[in-house]
């Protein structure tokens, strides 16, 4: 490879980077969807019913379904007997206590719409991949409850039907949605789940003086599907514990009541069998996605045909409540039958006379039929066979591309083989014993989940080396590259010999021949093309590594010099390990800045004395900085924290002003020459601090309206919006030669985006924007007072001299230096600041959120330009909110290489290497199985500590736009002289550019 230069390598960077995410998805959650199965069904038996009713509560949490709450119907609101608990799905809880089987249905990660209806109707855990193709119309082609129907007549959001009804046999599935514009968060969500039942109603009426559709509707293997749409928007809006979610309970409750009657009424031949339970649940703080428990426990009944009745114990407590979860349902007597979410989509098809979907891997749950013990053997039986379908047609996939494929050993051999353990079970249901068949069929399931699993990772050993190898080589590259830009600046040469070159080409060549002989994705070839390019790279510059070695490690001669470095190394990963940890606490982040505030003491008190003002703003930031994580992740909406952060920033903007009014007062005429040029940024730091004031007003507006439920007019979305886009596009507008002082350069990045901070933001975001920002000027400032005193401590002969010459001479070096393109060196020493900003960059992620909780973003921000349901605008804004303090950061990181005389590039290139440290650790750490918490949690970490590569190397390109033009001189002249001028009272210190121009 030629010579790298800072672009191609931010261009690696991020190839790199992108393509290696995706490597936890080829390795850890590769599709489970295959095609090619036959299908299995219970023959010669007359199915449990004729019909089957399939209710959604989407989002409704399995204690909320269950537990009792005063009465939050608003009709009975002020009433004493309003006040006293009760059941708030009463019709449920008596199909519970009189009628049918319930329990709780855990479902996976992602807890998200889509996948949840999935694994309900498919019986198929979907791998967390196949959301990236977009799981709203895009849905992946998979067998399900409904294709397997005769008829399926299914009403709701426009999100989920749709998806079911384009995945099965033409003209099956009939699909009736209402207007995405309906998911409207402004106002009472109930009315989407009243527009269901009324189309039910509607349907059925219809069907008295439609003699075809009378017909259809009477024949069997019918399934109707109701989507209630309600619960999760009023949970997202007000959260699970709000009395609109609970009067939503209420009404989704009365409205199954009615549906059961109205289709009992229609047949009257009591072979309708009903099932109820959720896609997910719900968090206290009113969000879905990750496996907190409360997101993935939900609840189950099933009633009617083929369902038993409840088994209750009258003298304790019934089995199954034993984690204590259902404790304050008043339910413990009536046993409770869990099951996992995959499984309900076996149980719809048994009750129903379905065949069972061939892509699902649940389990019947045979405590759900009402049958005698030899039907359920035969049934679980006719359940593993297709479980065991899918094994075979996944082997025969597996073992037609591997170049020595190994049989799972637990059916590999003909004593173990699936015909002999399906011909054993079969004998025991003929001889009388079922209870045997059952155990053994449990068996060769789990067995044939398990060879499923087997399947599923056969290929994790060889991949996952290349994985990390690839890793590897990118730290080793990233940090050569480091050396021989920015240490040597460029003046090594590479070594390539013809015998390296032909192993590195070798290897590849054998690695891309598995590869092909495998049918492997393409992506694969890329995850093997990495590792060989980096390590070919690192051994051609061996010698430029040395080289630099030398350089670097010049001063480290004696050993106390080797103490001393060795005890920096040590801080230096253990900072790294703390902010891996930090991940999982959030806390650690707040001891760091603690024990930042006191850097500065290690240079001395004569340093502390000169530089009290930067070394006091630096104290206070950290110590405002380190409240935010001591505060929860999962904010309530508060607006009074709103104000406050908002009269900050409008602070800040009317201080500025009044001190460049000031300023200008007492500038000379000379200064005040470009009349019209100051008057034009005048007007726009005016209006800036304006937008600031208007974001304030409009989202007290919007806040108080969404509160009230009275639905957001026109008026505050346009001024929303205006407000917002004005904002951000506004500093365009600033004449071309304006804000070339850092300051100003700093106040105008802060004034826009003050705004964003203030509409999308639910709590203390906009204090943490307004703290965040003043640490990063006073660390930019500390840093550069910290470089001087360095520079200019004694033993150097610069410190002799006149402090105005050394300014001026310094100031004329750079500006020499910089139009030449040179810099100076990397040392040791600029390895802490590196370090500085990776720690800031994780501080910018977890202080005000935890971004590794996807449940820890709240909505109700963006509801103030989005009422309605669209959830790619919706995640855009969030995202654009999350990605505010790192424009600011990376200003000034970039103002702050300029300060310190090193290429804009270099530091930024030393975090990229750094930070694949933690992702590496990450990726051992990512978990497919287990608790679904722990599953969401280590994918978001890997993802975000992998994109942080990514990340930083946007972050230089954003930095070298925002910042150009910036200029330091009289900012630096000043500094330098300052005590000077002070020693010598009564001495005229000449111009500044003036002595530039003189030296």
């Amino acid at each position: 490879m030629a010579q790298v230069g800072r672009y191609r390598f931010l261009t690696i960077a991020v190839v790199f980077h992108l393509i290696y995410i995706y490597s936890i998805f080829s390795i850890y959650f590769v599709s489970p969807v295959v095609h090619g199965m036959r299908e299995h069904r219970l023959e010669n038996q007359e199915a449990p019913a004729k019909r089957l009713v399939l209710f959604v509560g989407d989002g409704l949490r399995a204690d909320k379904a269950f537990q009792s709450f005063p009465d939050p119907d608003p009709a009975n609101r002020g009433l004493e007997e309003a006040k006293v608990p009760r059941p708030l799905a009463p019709f449920l809880r008596s199909r519970v206590l009189e009628h049918g089987t319930f329990g709780v249905s855990h479902t996976r990660v992602p807890t998200e719409s889509r996948p949840g209806h999935v694994a309900l109707i498919a019986g198929l855990y979907e791998d967390v991949s196949a959301v990236t193709t977009g799981w709203k119309l895009n849905p992946v082609h998979f067998d399900s409850v409904f294709n397997r129907s005769r008829h399926t007549w299914s009403w709701g959001s426009p999100d989920i039907l749709p998806m079911f009804e384009q995945g099965a046999v033409p003209g099956r599935v009939y699909a009736d949605t209402y207007d995405a514009e309906a998911e409207d968060n402004s106002k009472d969500a109930w009315v989407l789940d009243t527009w269901v039942f009324d189309k039910v109603k509607a349907l059925f009426a219809e069907a008295k003086t439609n003699a075809t559709l009378n017909a259809e509707l009477r024949q069997d293997k019918n399934v109707f599907f109701l989507h209630l749409l309600g619960l999760d928007t009023t949970g997202h809006s007000h959260r699970p514990f709000s009395w609109q979610y609970l009067h939503n309970i209420q009404i989704v409750d009365q409205g199954v009541r009615e549906m059961t009657e109205l289709i009992e009424q229609f047949y009257d031949d009591g072979k309708t069998a009903f099932v109820f339970t959720a896609d997910h649940g719900m968090s206290d703080w009113g969000s879905h996605g990750d496996g907190h428990p409360d997101n993935t426990r939900t609840p189950l009944i099933a009633w009617g045909s083929g369902i038993p009745a409840p088994v209750v114990n009258k003298s304790g407590v019934a089995r199954g409540h034993e984690d204590g979860f259902s404790s304050d349902w008043a339910l413990e007597h009536v046993q409770r039958h869990d099951v996992a979410q995959a499984d309900v989509a076996a149980l719809m098809a048994y009750l129903a006379g379905l065949a069972f979907p061939t892509n699902s891997v649940g389990e019947l749950p045979l405590s759900y039929l009402d049958t005698d013990l030899k039907t359920k053997a035969e049934a679980l039986l006719v359940n593993a066979q297709e479980i065991l379908e899918m094994y075979h047609v996944k082997e025969d996939l597996k073992r037609s591309t591997e170049l020595r494929y190994k049989p799972f050993p637990g059916l590999g051999d003909e004593t173990h083989s699936v015909e002999y353990r399906v011909s054993q079970i079969r004998k025991s249901i003929d001889t009388g014993g079922a209870d045997d068949a059952i155990r053994q069929s449990q068996e060769l399931i789990q067995l044939g989940l398990q060879g499923l699993r087997y399947l599923q990772t056969y290929d994790w050993l060889f991949l996952r080396t290349l994985i990390t190898f690839g890793y590897l080589g990118w730290i080793a590259f990233a940090l050569t590259t480091v050396i021989d830009l920015h240490v040597l600046h460029g003046n090594s040469k590479t070594v390539r010999t013809l015998s390296s070159e032909i192993i590195f080409s070798s290897i590849l060549v054998v690695l891309y021949s598995v590869l092909f002989k495998q049918q492997s994705p393409w992506i694969y070839y890329a995850y093997a093309f990495f590792p060989v390019l980096f390590w070919e790279e690192v051994w051609a510059r061996l010698p430029a590594i040395k080289q630099g070695g030398k350089v670097l490690f010049a001063n480290v001669n004696s050993p106390a010099d080797i103490v001393s470095l060795s005890l920096s190394t040590l801080g230096f990963f253990g900072l790294l390990v703390a902010l891996g940890e930090s991940y999982f606490t959030r806390e650690i982040y707040t001891v760091c800045y603690l024990l930042a505030s006191s850097w500065p003491i290690f240079y001395g008190e004569t340093f502390m004395k000169k530089n009290y003002g930067a070394v006091f703003s630096w104290i206070v930031s950290c110590t405002f900085m380190s409240t935010f994580t001591l505060l929860p992740a999962n904010k309530a909406e508060s607006l009074s924290n709103i104000m406050c952060g908002g009269a900050l920033m409008l602070a800040v903007g009317v201080l500025y002003m009044a001190f460049k009014a000031l300023n200008d007062i007492s500038s000379s005429d000379s200064e005040r020459a470009s009349t019209k040029t100051g008057i034009v940024s005048t007007i726009i730091y005016g209006a800036q601090t304006g937008l600031v004031a208007l974001a304030m007003i409009v989202t007290r507006s919007s806040v108080i309206k969404l509160r009230a439920r009275e639905g957001l007019g026109p008026g505050n979305l346009y001024v929303g919006w205006f407000t917002l886009l004005t904002s951000l596009i506004l500093p365009s507008a600033y004449p071309r030669h304006a804000n070339r002082h850092y300051l100003q350069r700093l106040i105008v990045i802060f004034l826009q985006f003050a705004p964003t901070f203030i509409i999308l933001t639910i709590s203390y975001e906009g204090l943490f924007y307004f703290s965040f920002c003043f640490c990063l000027f006073s660390w930019m400032r500390l840093e550069h007072r910290v470089y001087l005193h360095i520079s200019n401590s004694p033993g150097k002969a610069a410190v002799v001299a006149n402090p105005l010459k050394l300014a001026v001479a310094a100031a004329s070096h750079r500006l020499a230096g910089s139009k030449k393109g040179g810099y100076r060196s990397l040392t040791l020493a600029d390895a802490r600041i590196a370090l500085f900003f990776f720690f800031l960059i994780q501080s910018a992620f977890f202080s005000a959120s935890n971004i590794a909780s996807v449940s820890s973003f709240s909505l109700d921000a963006v509801y103030r330009l989005v009422p309605i349901f669209d959830p790619f605008s919706q995640g855009a804004l969030l995202m654009l909110k999350l990605m505010v303090p790192f424009a600011a950061l990376s200003a000034t990181f970039g103002l702050l290489n300029r300060r310190l005389g090193v290429a804009p590039s270099a530091l930024f290139m030393v975090v990229m290497a750094v930070s694949d440290v933690m992702t590496l650790s990450f990726f051992y750490k990512v978990k497919d199985e287990g608790s679904w918490l722990d599953i969401g949690t280590t994918i978001s970490h890997f993802v975000i500590a992998s994109l942080l590569g990514v990340f930083v190397a946007g972050l230089e390109l954003v930095s070298e736009s925002i910042i150009g033009g910036v200029e330091f001189e009289d900012e630096e002249i000043k500094e330098h002289t300052n005590g000077y001028a002070n020693g010598k009272a009564g001495v005229k210190l000449p111009d500044a550019k003036d002595a530039i121009k003189q030296t």
